[in-house]
């Protein structure tokens, strides 16, 4: 058996399976999920305790929300309260107080648009992404994301030497009741917290519960050349005691609301390098729920249990809102599993050390183009003896190609014959022909877990190598290293024995510019670690074949 041939048509189903993955995000992009009918308002409508109390938690209060009554309508809006501080540029509506829009300053929109901050909430209609808070009462009037909220000022700056800016935005009710919202920013942070203090002025006591939710809408379609693109999981996610990390699709939200009672945890939207999520005290118990209104706005949020406001007493609801980049050490601190927002997938127990490792070596070189390539040096040195064996096996299979084909020509079309001859030839030269196999087969995982390494991790995004190569994290823009990538993929075959079989042979010799195509809009870093993976292959491969070939020739 030929070991090449093996290890090519193993990474061959790999890119295939990346390609399958493409097509289906890419149908799901052009046929979003339609999910049946409902009178919920577009706007995401306040829990309906109705819809997400469970028999086990009765003080959820029993009560329609104002919004269950409201006909389908635009995303309301009134007047914008601006901020900006060291990491965001932000927007919250009067109406019901939402955080409408979030620019990270510390992470621009593109290598060419350095100034214009990357856009991670926003309400636009087809890119809709915002996060919502409100209360809902069954024995007194309290606002949810409909009710207008009177702001303090229009625009808040964080001012040098200042640590922290508190957003005040307030609401009255005629019977007594005022709820102040005060977003809290503080500098150096991804991190927003938000309160809502309910003053009961009235007669009666006031009970209530409050609520904090993501909306979304699916993203518009991604593709890259030739109708294929790097594609990662953009969705829910949550954080359960049963469930470190769980993912909740806007396919599965469609399908089935959610429900379920939680202490602790949080839930997430997640995208490629980025998410939003809200973040509970970790000894609260809330209610999970999702929802869908409007056909395509997907709601994931959390309801807390009620909570009594004496008269003329006071309470208040304490939440916290990361909006930002997945940094792995940020969310690790924040709180326990936020970290995994960062999905390595199956491979985690691989990818997770490869990355610390990463990052050391960053810290020492500072460029992440030369510490993929020092890590990429690194692991061949780790599996340098099991590419030897492979090499070794490989080389030997080279020696004896002219005998086999010589075998190949006498015995014809008798199969029985010619593999009984070859056999012989093997226990007579001690060779195992799958040798090579098992050391092969053993490094796919490290080399899958890598590649999902390399394109989950943020800190690549925009990225400059040298020369052309300013952003890792998209494709080389003169596909310089795709090409580079082939030619070493075409080396590598003629180090190989060829295949007996001319099919096989012309097929194997086709794999080269297959993949060159594959890898032309993959992300740089990626096709950076190959090229240097296959470059330090063909070395140590060129060097066993010649000993072997040496050793043969004296023999």
């Amino acid at each position: 058996m030929e070991n090449q041939r093996l290890f090519l048509v193993i990474a061959l189903m790999f890119v295939l399976f990346l390609i399958w993955q493409a097509w289906v995000e890419d149908r799901a992009a052009k046929n979003p999920p339609t999910p049946v009918a409902t009178t919920s308002a577009p706007t995401a409508a306040a829990p309906s305790p109705a819809g997400v109390s469970t028999p086990q938690q009765q003080d959820v209060p029993n009560v329609a929300t104002p919004a269950d009554s409201k006909p389908l309508e635009p995303l309301r809006s009134a007047q914008r309260v601006r901020v900006v501080t060291d990491l965001f540029e932000a927007e919250i509506d009067t109406t019901g107080g939402d955080l409408r829009h979030v620019g990270l300053r510390t992470y621009p929109k593109s290598i060419e648009q350095k100034d214009e901050p990357f856009v991670l909430l926003q309400d636009n209609r087809t890119e809709l992404f915002i996060a919502q808070s409100g209360l809902i009462s069954d024995s007194g009037a309290a606002p949810n994301h409909y009710a207008q909220f009177v702001p303090e000022q229009t625009e808040y700056r964080l001012q040098e030497g200042q640590n922290s800016l508190d957003v005040r935005l307030t609401w009255t009710d005629p019977d007594g009741i005022k709820v102040v919202k005060t977003y809290t920013f503080q500098r150096g942070s991804f991190v927003i917290d938000l309160s809502q203090r309910v003053e009961n002025g009235s007669s009666q006591d006031w009970r209530g519960s409050q609520y904090r939710q993501l909306q979304r809408t699916p993203p518009p379609k991604q593709s890259g050349g030739l109708g294929m693109g790097v594609y990662t999981y953009t969705g829910g996610v949550i954080s359960t005691p049963d469930k470190k990390y769980e993912k909740i699709s806007f396919d599965n939200m469609a399908k089935k609301d959610l429900s379920l009672e939680v202490k602790g945890g949080w839930v997430a939207v997640i995208q490629h390098y980025f998410l939003g999520a809200w973040i509970p005290d970790q000894s609260e118990t809330n209610t999970f729920y999702t929802k869908v209104t409007g056909g395509d706005r997907y709601i994931l949020g959390m309801v807390g249990s009620r909570q009594i406001v004496p008269a003329n007493g006071s309470t208040t609801f304490h939440n916290r809102l990361y909006v930002g980049p997945k940094i792995q050490s940020t969310l690790e601190e924040l709180t326990p599993n936020l970290r995994l927002t960062v999905d390595y997938g199956y491979l985690t127990i691989i990818a997770q050390p490869l990355f610390w490792l990463l990052k050391a070596i960053y810290s020492v070189v500072g460029n992440w183009g030369w510490a993929i390539i020092i890590l990429t040096i690194l692991i061949k040195a780790a599996f340098f003896k099991l590419s030897e064996t492979s090499y070794k096996s490989m080389a030997n299979m080279r020696r004896l190609a002219p005998k086999l084909q010589s075998l190949k020509e006498r015995y014809g079309d008798d199969k029985q014959k010619m593999n009984q001859a070859m056999m012989d030839i093997y226990k007579k030269e001690k060779i195992n022909p799958l040798g090579g196999c098992l050391p092969i087969v053993v490094q796919i995982p490290v080399f899958i877990a890598l590649y999902w390494m390399l394109l989950e991790s943020v800190e690549l995004r925009q990225a400059p190598f040298m020369l052309w190569i300013q952003d890792l994290s998209t494709k080389d823009p003169f596909y310089v290293l795709p090409l580079i990538m082939g030619a070493t993929m075409f080396i590598q075959q003629k180090l190989n024995p060829p295949p007996p079989d001319p099919i096989q042979a012309k097929v194997m010799m086709a794999l080269p510019l297959v993949f060159t195509v594959f890898f032309l809009w993959f992300p740089a870093g990626l096709v950076l670690y190959w090229v240097v993976n296959n470059v330090l292959s063909i070395a140590q491969q060129y060097v066993i074949t010649k000993r072997v070939e040496a050793l043969g020739a004296k023999a």
